[in-house]
This record gives structure tokens, C-alpha cells and sequence, in this order.
């Protein structure tokens, strides 16, 4: 996967402490932008999109 993309969260000083997130039709990736050259993690969309879901879902305390 090549089009890595970082949250819109990550600002100035926290640029490089960053999930990155990569998306095909099928799979999600998710990297940590500090070492983008090591492990990747890979879901299937399916399984990945409840993952999204669920912190929205719980209520604030």
C-alpha cells in the first residue's frame, strides 16, 4: 500500500506521534508513522469498520 494518510488531528509537535492509515476495497492497514518502515497491522474492511464504530457508540462519562 502507498497512500498512507495521517489523521487531521495531528498537529504541530504531535505530527510524528500518528497512526497512519492506508485503505484498498477490501483492507485497512494502520501503521505508526514513527517507524512507517517496520510492521503494519491489515483488516478486512469488514472487521475494521465496527472497530470505528464502537467508541462512538459508548456513552461519555
Amino acid at each position: 500500500m502507498s497512500d498512507w494518510r495521517k489523521s487531521s488531528h495531528s498537529g504541530e509537535g504531535d505530527g510524528n506521534n500518528c497512526v497512519e492509515m492506508a485503505t484498498t476495497p477490501t483492507h485497512i492497514s494502520v501503521r505508526d508513522s514513527k517507524t512507517s518502515t517496520t510492521r503494519t497491522l491489515t483488516f478486512p474492511v469488514a472487521a475494521f469498520a465496527p472497530f470505528l464504530a464502537a467508541p462512538k457508540a459508548r456513552p461519555r462519562r
